[in-house]
């Protein structure tokens, strides 16, 4: 395999590509057309295979993140199980300040500074306790729209 080749991703991953590719044309209004994909760099077929769930080289990936509007690496991160990312701005009040970070990582800090303070302030919890404790209050912040 040459070092510009993709990683070998499952048939899932590129599933969950195509599917999440197709989805972001359509939120587009983008015609699955050689005018749009030349507009990236691309020919229609990669922008085909993709949808299809078939492999590209990993510059078209880039081509790809670019003709649809997503950050550069999005496409490589759901291949890898990552989520969407728009390159968009959003239409946020002034000086929001915006996290880049998919909505897994603010889970998995939020856990790790739930579990260091139960830690910290409480005597006797078992890490299963803690676990479960940090669990609940990362559901109750996902439920409340914090993470």
């Amino acid at each position: 395999m040459a070092p510009s080749d993709p990683a070998p991703y499952s048939d899932a991953d590129l599933q969950r590509l195509a599917d999440a590719a197709v989805q972001r044309r359509r939120e587009l209004g983008l015609a699955l057309n050689a005018e749009n994909a030349k507009k990236a760099g691309l020919s229609r077929g990669p922008w085909q295979r993709v949808e299809r769930g078939e492999v590209l080289r990993l510059g078209n990936y880039v081509k790809m993140d670019a003709l649809l509007r997503w950050a550069p690496g999005t496409c490589v991160s759901i291949l890898k199980g990552g989520v969407p990312v728009s390159a968009e701005p959003s239409a946020v009040e002034p000086g929001t300040v915006i996290s880049e970070l998919p909505p897994e990582v603010h889970e998995a800090e939020a856990r790790d500074v739930i579990k260091l303070a139960a830690i910290a302030t409480t005597d006797g919890l078992t890490a299963e306790q803690i676990r479960a404790l940090s669990e609940r209050a990362v559901q109750d912040l996902r439920a409340a729209g914090l993470i």
